[in-house]
């Protein structure tokens, strides 16, 4: 395995624009990290400009210590898995799975060995000799994986590859990718639009926005301490609660951010603002409750209560923040 380094990178395309806005980034050998942002926010571009699939404008681009902005893909030893799984519907897995060692002319015996080694650690021994039409996508997509980790590259790349799962698939995946890690103790780099994935998935998440490095470090870090109000509002679900600093009488201008689960119902006539709850949504262990101001009615917030809390609609209650959870950003 091995470190990547992303040095000063830009990407510009044909028609003047910016996809990667000198971006600089040190992984560490063995670690995992995510890419994460809006569609257009360059996570995809970037990642394509490590594997070598773009090429950067400006900047360079170090694997292992070797700088690799001007080598092929072929010749930068990654592996990447897509989320289209791009397995050759006429082969078999076994065939899939051994096909770039074969091209690399790896001896026969050890691409056997290596692939039912593989096979096995992903649970897909039984699939050997199915072709990609007789899979599920969760194990098109384990054979996706299998390929990739058969080669034994530097590095692996993942540009959201669970997209094409449905729920519950997406959850047993993103597990085996980060028991996959664990085991391997490999270099990763993974890109999703998914906040939720990012956090629970990533050792340190790279929040990306218009092509530029918006915040960086471990996901609860950027999650207690969002540097942004952008990066305020995309991590943490249901996202932050925004506010004029006014209402709360803060004392100085600019905006108030609180989590919903840091905003306590109490009494309506207790707590630092009185509200109406307009909604509830049920969510499993814990209910979302939609609050309409009394003092401010075009401000809208969201609280996060237990399941057993007695929330009705159209009732009035306090709203209680706790101060020391408090954001403070400045206007837009």
């Amino acid at each position: 395995m091995a470190a990547i380094t992303v040095d000063g990178v830009g990407r510009v395309f044909p028609g003047g624009h910016a996809a990667v806005r000198d971006v600089s980034l040190e992984i560490a050998d063995g670690e995992l990290v995510v890419l994460v942002g809006p569609s257009g926010s360059g996570k995809s571009t970037l990642l394509r400009l490590i594997a070598g699939l773009e090429t950067p404008t400006s900047g360079r681009i170090l694997i292992g210590g070797r700088d690799v902005t001007a080598v092929l893909p072929q010749d930068r030893d990654l592996a990447m898995v897509f989320q289209s799984y791009a397995l050759y519907p006429h082969k078999t897995v076994r065939e899939n799975l051994g096909f770039g060692l074969r091209v690399r002319r790896v001896a026969p015996g050890e691409i056997d060995a290596r692939v039912r080694t593989v096979a096995a650690s992903l649970q897909i021994e039984d699939l050997l000799d199915r072709r990609p039409a007789q899979l599920s996508g969760g194990q098109r997509q384990r054979v996706a994986l299998g390929r990739a980790i058969v080669r034994e590259p530097q590095a692996f790349l993942f540009d959201e590859p669970l997209s094409n799962l449905d729920p519950g698939l997406r959850l047993d995946t993103r597990t085996e990718i980060a028991l996959l890690h664990r085991r391997l103790g490999a270099t990763m780099v993974y890109v999703t639009h998914d906040q939720e994935e990012a956090m629970k998935l990533g050792e340190r998440v790279v929040l990306l926005r218009d092509g530029r490095v918006e915040q960086a470090g471990p996901p609860m870090d950027i999650y207690r301490r969002p540097a942004t109000l952008f990066a305020a509002r995309f991590l943490g679900s249901p996202p932050m609660n925004i506010m004029d600093a006014a209402i709360l009488e803060a004392g100085t201008p600019g905006l108030i951010g609180i989590r919903p689960q840091d905003v306590v119902l109490t009494a309506p006539d207790a707590g630092d603002l009185a509200a109406v709850i307009q909604l509830v949504e049920p969510a499993g262990s814990e209910q979302h409750v939609h609050l309409r101001l009394e003092a401010v009615p075009d401000q809208r917030l969201v609280a996060v209560v237990g399941a057993d809390a007695d929330v009705r609609v159209d009732a009035r209650t306090g709203i209680q923040f706790r101060r020391d959870r408090l954001h403070a950003f400045k206007h837009l």
